[in-house]
Formats: structure tokens, sequence, C-alpha cells
């Protein structure tokens, strides 16, 4: 298993040689399996094309680098793209969500994955850029991270990619930013817009799992809470909907998009600024994939006792160094849980260390949501490799059937039939001679 021995000091207190994988502890990887079978058996779509496609291997001798949360879901999608012929590279895609059991399950497995719980800064880009130093064929990433670093510090690496492939809203912001720019290099495929990913996952699994997270750290009672939902995306739609759904009093909306934030009106929301949600929510949870989006001034108008979480991609928007400096101490009151005491005498409650709530605090996305998430990135995958060198270096949609072949096969996994056009129906639709 060990291929390559160099000798790297990742901090003072880890010291360790490059191999063909760095994970926590391998002695784990038999609880991990156990992980992985549940998974597949609730990932039924993603089962089906890796048997499709586990004898022709269409992914023979592909190279393919991931950045992604590595939990027993990802892990289905990772052996889907072994079982192609492709040989994986995984990383993870934050330093908090790794699974240590699935990914030593994975490196006995012979996926070549850097990944564990609790990563330093440097020892996250550290297994990045392994994977970017594998110089992938293909490269799968959540939030762009290993996109980035193969545009900043790999440019050789990525000039010669065939393409990419983006799970989630933050990556696809930077890497349209990076298309705009003129310095995108190779074609990617924005999975996360897929109608079967971000209808499903982003609403359904994001709001139920941000609530797991939020469940597991502090055991709350969500009935009778006011809970603010920064943002009105289809993650902040899914937030909103689980909380009235456990009964929360009051749930508010804040936004900066007029129609967003409209719409959330006639769902039977609250809206309202930020400044004065502030006053009077008791659960904040943020989702907007921006900056700053909870700092001092909503800090301090406060209520005691106010819980603070996120579930935007980035440890970004819930303002840490402003929190930092309006504290006179804090300490880990819960496993996931960090009480920050104010200079006024009042307490707030961070969450996750303001990471990812669901990923940090509990297991992420059900895997039935993320079979068709998954899915759709081992499809992406497959079209990339089959159109190599026809496609233009910008950020696209994965073609509209694919993305109706996972929506068909979710189907009939669960056993629900849906009618088809007639061909009555169909010459209908097509023509413009039809009229009243």
């Amino acid at each position: 298993m060990f291929v390559k021995l160099i000798k790297v000091e990742l901090s003072n207190a880890i010291k360790v040689d490059y191999m063909e994988f760095k994970v926590k502890d391998i002695s784990l990887a038999e609880n991990g399996e156990l992980k992985i079978t549940w998974a597949e058996r609730n990932m039924p779509v993603l089962m089906l094309l890796r048997r499709k496609h586990s004898e022709l291997k269409p992914l023979r001798g592909v190279k393919i680098g991931a950045v992604l949360h590595v939990t027993k879901e990802t892990a289905v999608l990772t052996l889907a793209l072994r079982e192609a012929g492709a040989e994986v590279y995984l990383a993870a895609s934050n330093p908090l969500s790794t699974q240590d059991d699935v990914a030593a399950a994975l490196a006995m497995r012979g996926i070549r994955v850097f990944a564990w719980r609790g990563q330093t800064s440097d020892e996250y880009y550290w297994c990045i850029s392994r994977v970017a130093e594998s110089k992938p064929d293909i490269v799968i990433d959540d939030g762009a991270d290993l996109h980035a670093l193969l545009h900043e510090k790999y440019v050789n690496v990525a000039e010669n990619i065939l393409g990419g492939t983006e799970e989630t809203t933050t990556g696809v912001n930077r890497l349209r930013a990076l298309e705009s720019s003129g310095l995108l290099k190779y074609p990617v495929i924005a999975v996360n817009n897929s109608y079967t990913k971000y209808l499903f996952d982003n609403r359904y699994g994001t709001g139920q799992s941000t609530f797991d997270g939020l469940l597991r750290a502090t055991n709350i009672l969500v009935a009778g809470k006011v809970v603010v939902v920064a943002g009105y995306g289809w993650v902040g739609r899914g937030i909103a909907m689980r909380a009235r759904g456990l009964g929360a009093r009051r749930v508010i909306v804040t936004e900066v998009d007029p129609i967003k934030a409209l719409e959330a009106v006639y769902d039977g929301f609250e809206v309202m600024p930020m400044i004065k949600a502030a006053e009077v929510g008791d659960v904040f949870i943020t989702a907007t994939g921006n900056i700053a989006v909870i700092r001092r001034e909503h800090f301090e108008r406060m209520k005691d006792g106010a819980i603070l979480a996120n579930a935007g991609h980035f440890n970004v928007e819930i303002w840490i160094p402003d929190l930092e400096n309006l504290s006179v101490s804090k300490r880990n009151i819960l496993p996931s849980v960090t009480e920050y005491e104010l200079r006024n005498g009042k307490k707030l409650y961070l969450l996750a260390e303001g990471r990812l709530v669901n990923l940090v605090a509990a297991e992420g996305h059900p895997s039935e949501v993320m079979d068709m998430s998954f899915a759709n990135q081992f499809l992406a995958v497959k079209y990339i490799y089959e159109n190599k060198g026809k496609l233009p270096r910008k950020v696209m949609v994965i073609p509209r059937q694919l993305d109706e072949e996972v929506a068909r096969l979710k189907l009939e996994s669960m056993g629900i039939e849906i009618d088809s056009l007639t061909p009555r129906q169909e010459e209908y639709l097509s023509t413009w001679r039809y009229g009243t």
C-alpha cells in the first residue's frame, strides 16, 4: 500500500511519511465498511450505475482527482468510479467533515485518500496538493478549493485536465468568476445546477441535515423558538421549511435579493433586515455563500443565549473575528458548541466553529438524497471523458437527458410510475399550428 515514501512534517505534533494514503487511523476501517454498506443500500441509482459500468469500464485508465466531504456517501461514489475503471485520488473539502472510519475503509480498498478530521489549514491544503500533484485527467470538487489551487499553483497540470465538476453553489460562483476573468483552463460541469441536485440535495438534504447537526450539538427544542434564516436560495428554503415543520414559533428570513425576499413572504415567512432580526432571534442559521453576514453590529444586539449555526460552505458567514473581539472569554461547553461571553455580559453559542453544522456536528445529508447528487457526478465525469476535447472552457450544466435519467432511475427505485406522452401529444407540443 505504501508505494512512495518521502519524509514530511505537517505540524509539530504530526510527522508522517508521504504514502499512497494518509488517514487518522487505519484500524477504523472495519467500522467504515459497515457505514459504506448502509449507504450502498440507500443509494440505488448510483449502485445501478456502478453495476452497469463495472464490466465495460468506460473510465479505464482515467485518473480522477476529487476533493469532497469524505463521508460514507462519497465512498459509494469513489468506489463506483473505480468500478468503472478510474484511478481515484481523494481529499476532504472541509477540515472537520471527514468520517475517519470511512477514510480508513477507502484506503484499505485502494483509494488514494488523504483526509482526516481536525486538519489544520496547512494540513488541509497539503492533502489537496497531493490530489493536484497526481496530475488528474478529470477533477471533482466541492467548494472549488481544488479548482482554485490548480489555477494558482499547478497551472501546468490544469492545462492538461480534460474537465471538471463542481458540487456546490459557492464553488460554482468561484468558477464563474474564473470564467468571466478569462482564466478558466478547462470545461466544468456545474453539477450543483442539475435539477436532480439542487431541488433535492440543497433543499431537502440541507434542510434536514442542518437541523440534524443543530439538534445533535445542542438538543434544544425547536418548537417555540424564533429561527432566523439568512438567505433564501434553495438551501435557505429547505432550512426555513424544516424550521416551520419542527414547530418554530416564528421563522424570519433575511435577504438582499428582492425577488427571493418576495418569494419568502409569499411562502409565509417574515422578512426583515438582519439588524432587526438580531434582536428577536433565538437560533440563527446562515445559508448565503457570502462573507460576514452576521457580524459585530448583529452580535451586539442579540439576546443572551442566542445560537449561531452555518449551513454555507465556508466558515466566513458568521464573522468570527468580530465575535472574538467582542468577547471576554470563550469555552467549549459541548463537543460542537463554543460559548462566547461578550463584554456586555451576554453569552452567544457558536456551533461547529462556524463551519458546516450538518457535517461537523452530524453526518451530512441522508444517503437517499446524495444518491441523486452523486449519480449526477458519475454521469458528468463519464460525459466529460466521452466528449474530451469537444467541450468549451466554460461553466456549463449537465445535459438535460442525463438529469432526467437520474430522476427516472430514482423514481423506479421508489416503485413509482409516471405517464409518457402519446404520439398525438408529442405532435401537439412540436408544432405551432394548433390554436383555439
